[in-house]
């Protein structure tokens, strides 16, 4: 059964970054905006296969919201997951809330 997992406070996150949590047995990424909105999706780059997305770099990339994987430069949507590059492959995404200053992550 799924549930909220407190993963940190938000004054944790540097914006515009993301640190990795253990949510359900599964590392995830969480990433802070500048304007705090909260992101999380798989750690696991399908690519290099290694856990590595919540170092990567976030921007915008023609309107979308992405993180770039610090290996081979993949780009995921941040919102959906999917793979900019390779339309056939995504990351999965989780609900994120904050509850006062705490990240909450459901997985």
């Amino acid at each position: 059964m799924s549930s909220w997992t407190a993963v940190c406070r938000l004054r944790d996150i540097v914006p515009n970054t993301g640190v990795c949590a253990l949510v359900g047995g599964r590392q995830v990424a969480v990433f802070r905006l500048d304007d705090d909105r909260l992101y999380a999706i798989d750690n696991h780059d399908p690519f290099s296969r290694a856990n590595v997305l919540s170092r990567g770099i976030v921007g915008d990339l023609k309107g979308e919201l992405i993180v770039a994987s610090p290996v081979y430069k993949h780009h995921f949507d941040l919102a959906s997951g999917q793979c900019l590059e390779n339309p056939e492959v995504r990351v999965s995404v989780y609900p994120v809330r904050l509850e006062g200053d705490m990240v909450l992550v459901h997985g």
